[in-house]
């Protein structure tokens, strides 16, 4: 898997449970999970309590399995679960794991075609430059920063990117980054995740446009 982007600011949006949605937030070792419900304050939640009505049944590293409405959904931070039935004119898109769990799937930015990697981990939208120049990117009008990377401390710039689309999902004025190097793929990062549910069941994670 490509490395874990560590890019500027952090973006978690909260959600509803019971019959809205729930989000994590984070985790505290193993001990507790920090959920977020209704865009409400974030709230710690310790291993095997119950509060309304999720109950956390185990905390692992970045991800916690809860339980809602009587069935098990496992959450990696940052991600969504509706427990409502979401509405079925709203935009969606089902992606598949591969072998080893991660979520790839074509898709596009600014109408051309894009590969990405889904990653919670990600604070946006993260692209190889070489992909942002094939897009006709003038990325180095972008703000100019630094990122870390597998390779080390590489140049990267904050752009906004006027379209992505996944399957049915597009969004516009989505915040990305371009890195110069040691990236091989593009990144599908919270700046896209946060405007989107995101409902794990086993080997598949389905998206469904928030906003």
């Amino acid at each position: 898997m490509p490395a874990i982007i560590a890019l500027l600011l952090l973006v978690l949006a909260c959600a509803p449970a019971a019959a809205a949605d729930v989000a994590l937030v984070g985790v505290i070792g193993d001990k507790a999970a920090v959920l977020a419900l209704d865009g409400g304050n974030p709230k710690t939640v310790k291993l095997g309590q119950t509060w309304n009505g999720i109950t956390v049944i185990a905390v692992e590293r970045e991800r916690a399995t809860v339980e809602i409405d009587g069935q098990r959904r496992v959450l990696l931070r940052g991600m969504h679960y509706r427990s409502a039935p979401a509405a079925s004119d709203r935009q969606s898109v089902t992606l598949a794991a591969d072998p080893r769990g991660h979520f790839f799937m074509d898709g596009a930015v600014n109408g051309n075609a894009m590969r990405f990697l889904v990653d919670t981990g990600a604070t946006v939208v993260a692209l190889p430059a070489a992909d942002a120049r094939r897009l006709g990117l003038d990325y180095r009008k972008g703000q100019p920063g630094f990122t870390n990377t597998a390779g080390g401390v590489v140049q990267a710039y904050r752009i906004k990117l006027d379209r992505v689309r996944l399957g049915d999902i597009e969004l516009n004025a989505v915040d990305a980054v371009v890195i110069e190097r040691g990236l091989d793929i593009a990144l599908l990062g919270m700046s896209f995740l946060n405007r989107v549910e995101m409902k794990r069941e086993g080997q598949t994670m389905t998206l469904i446009r928030r906003f």
